[in-house]
């Protein structure tokens, strides 16, 4: 993607996340992220897109601003488009690290409709995206992620959300000896963080929102990581909205590419709060964000700093 349409994509996360870094802390995560959608939905109403939200805030009944199939930009490159303008709601609202404004773009009919549903994954950076498989076991996966990086397995570190459902993988990976970094919310983070060095994290599994799968496998595609999803449905419900949406088998492994199938694909993040990966927005002036490019298989770290930058809660 050319550098112009890079920056345009940036600046719109940075919008959702510095609205929602006026908000850090102060334990009000539905005002957090009213005010990034709201930031968002106007900066992609600015470009020279024809968008077409594919993964949003909900279907249009339940989400007033970016839901699916809202329609922004002023015209342009057809461009499909998924959103999280606040991923881990909590994190910012309780000023916990890890919190991000994340968007990615890809050619029209290219990225999933993803159901609102959850999503058995697994995810590993381009050394072991070769060898990880949802259908064997976590010790197994353990051992061949630790053979691929070429540690040994009690020197991996597993991620997962810190969920009772995923109780029973996270005793297996402690089982074959391999560390387990649990998190709160905001499983993109969990799945991007295997692919950088410097944030610890080796492999990712466990299930999660399916949607978020969709993101996460975009920075996937773009450097060549391993991505591997199942949808989990809950109810009658969100199996009918995955057969009328998801166009494939609703019931098969889903390959990274099965989720996100372009190259001209681009996935962005900001940082609304300081981690592992970017720093946060707290003083409302200095963004962070990294573009994940599929076109030149690169990774950008971007520092936006601004003058006067008038993002107060009460403004």
């Amino acid at each position: 993607m050319d550098s112009t349409r890079i920056s345009q994509m940036v600046s719109v996360t940075e919008a959702a996340a510095f609205a929602a870094g006026a908000w850090v802390g102060r334990g009000e995560k539905k005002t957090a992220d009213g005010a990034a959608v709201a930031a968002m939905r106007t900066a992609l109403n600015q470009l020279d897109i024809a968008g077409r939200v594919v993964i949003g805030e909900g279907e249009r009944d339940e989400a007033p601003m970016l839901f699916i199939g809202e329609e922004v930009g002023r015209g342009g490159a057809e461009i499909d488009i998924a959103v999280d303008p606040v991923e881990g709601t909590n994190m910012c609202a309780y000023a916990q690290p890890n919190s991000l404004a994340v968007m990615a773009w890809a050619p029209r009919g290219a990225l999933l409709y993803a159901p609102d549903t959850y999503m058995e994954k697994i995810a590993a950076g381009p050394a072991a995206a070769a060898v990880i498989d949802i259908d064997a076991s976590p010790q197994d996966n353990c051992r061949a992620v630790a053979t691929a990086l070429g540690i040994d397995v009690a020197d991996l570190t597993v991620c997962f959300l810190d969920r009772e459902r995923n109780a029973e993988k996270i005793a297996a990976v402690r089982a074959v000896g391999s560390r387990v970094r649990l998190i709160g919310d905001g499983d993109i983070f969990g799945v991007i963080a295997t692919a950088l060095e410097g944030t610890g994290i080796d492999l990712y599994m466990g299930s999660g929102a399916a949607p978020e799968g969709v993101l996460a496998a975009t920075a996937m595609r773009c450097i060549g990581g391993g991505f591997q999803g199942r949808f989990l449905f809950r109810n009658d419900d969100e199996r009918a909205r995955a057969l009328k949406t998801a166009e494939l088998d609703i019931d098969a492994v889903l390959q990274r590419d099965d989720l996100v199938r372009s190259d001209q694909a681009t996935f962005v993040a900001t940082g609304i709060t300081d981690g592992e990966l970017l720093d946060g927005v707290a003083d409302g002036s200095q963004a962070h964000s990294v573009v994940f490019d599929c076109q030149t298989r690169s990774i950008r770290f971007i520092q936006s700093i601004y003058q006067n930058n008038n993002t107060g809660a009460d403004s």
